[in-house]
């Protein structure tokens, strides 16, 4: 079958000390996996299952540079996260052997068109327009597993050098594992598999001018700029 026109191809994200990248397939979300951010959009802490949502792959976007304000929004947020990167096939897989199947880690930007997801909230609408648009799941590089082991590292956040965004990665309502075991069930989870694995309290807007970044302790530091809207 001949095809009518060409895509683009698939995203990739450097890796830390390999002259090969990261090529991703699914973006995969989980959404109040820290209490008290939960709590300060006005949340339940639901702790009976994970709360999952989607980016598609060209929201993806490598940081160290410049995006533009993102469309149809008034209040777009930075929410950092700890990124999941999946290196080997994974369903219905248990916790206990869950981390078998990471391939690495990376810093990473969960940008949300906050009004927007607000507005289909209200309405009990689906999250898409205010989770899953271009450039925002931004990330920076990966970080193999066997360099990193998740555990009291600190998340943070800096806007324009004033911290907004300072956790612990075992305030995760939700373990690595734990995540991985649940989305498993739910999905053939493969290599290329992102799991963007939730952010801590402390979320705020962005305006074009400011600058981003975002740091968990042993992996490499996240750095981004916001431009003006196009």
């Amino acid at each position: 079958m001949t095809l009518l026109f060409d895509l683009p191809a698939a995203p990739a994200v450097p890796v830390v000390g390999e002259e090969g990248a990261y090529p991703v397939r699914r973006i995969f979300c989980v959404g109040r996996n820290y209490a008290a951010h939960a709590l300060e959009l006005g949340n339940a802490v639901d702790r009976e299952a994970p709360i999952w949502f989607n980016k598609a792959p060209a929201a993806l976007c490598l940081d160290g540079g410049t995006i533009p304000y993102p469309p149809g929004t008034e209040n777009c947020h930075y929410e950092m996260e700890l990124v999941v990167a999946i290196g080997a096939p994974a369903f219905r897989i248990a916790p206990e052997a869950a981390m078998g199947v990471v391939y690495g880690y990376a810093c990473g930007l969960d940008m949300t068109r906050r009004d927007l997801q607000n507005a289909s909230k209200a309405k009990g609408y689906p999250w898409d327009t205010g989770k899953d648009f271009e450039n925002g799941a931004v990330i920076a590089p990966i970080t193999p597993a066997a360099a990193f082991a998740p555990g009291e590292q600190r998340i943070t956040l800096a806007q324009n050098g004033a911290v907004k965004q300072d956790g612990v990665l075992l305030d995760m309502i939700w373990s690595i594992p734990e995540l991985i075991a649940d989305l498993s069930r739910l999905y053939h989870l493969a290599p290329g598999d992102l799991i963007y694995t939730g952010t801590p309290a402390g979320v705020g807007p962005v305006a074009a001018g400011d600058v981003l970044e975002g740091t968990v302790e042993g992996l490499t530091a996240l750095k981004l700029e916001i431009g003006t809207a196009e």
